[in-house]
């Protein structure tokens, strides 16, 4: 569905795209924070993870019917905690304390997705095909 068309439509921004746009503006921000300033989880791995994370969370959030954008962003949040999770288990450079509100907030959205995964209300999905009569 094009971008246009979505924002168009009658039933406006749904909160998981609201939700999407903050999670995206977030990374956003900080990866801006690593480019710009020290902080105790920047690498320039990590503000790739992010910057590529925000993009899909923005693309997703406007296009939430989008089955492989939906998966490659929930995809990206998986990939995040994953990374993060050896960083600080495996490799000891990052504290856990640091690491709860990434937790959170791709905790969160993933749960968010997985439960609004087919709940579009029937709405792009294809009619059924009618079939011949013999």
């Amino acid at each position: 569905m094009a971008v246009g068309a979505w924002a168009n439509s009658k039933r406006g921004v749904p909160a998981l795209g609201w939700w999407l746009i903050a999670v995206g503006t977030f990374r956003s921000a900080f990866t801006s924070s690593c480019l710009f300033g020290a902080a105790s989880l920047c690498s320039l791995t990590m503000s790739g993870i992010h910057m590529t994370g925000s993009t899909l969370c923005f693309l997703c959030a406007f296009n939430l019917r989008s089955k492989p954008l939906y998966v490659a962003t929930f995809l990206s949040f998986l990939y995040a905690i994953a990374y993060l999770a050896m960083e600080c288990l495996l490799y000891r450079t990052i504290r856990f304390v640091s690491l709860v509100p990434f937790i959170f907030v791709a905790g969160t959205s993933m749960v968010w997705m997985l439960l609004q995964w087919n709940s579009d209300g029937g709405h792009g999905r294809r009619p059924r095909e009618a079939t011949k009569q013999p």
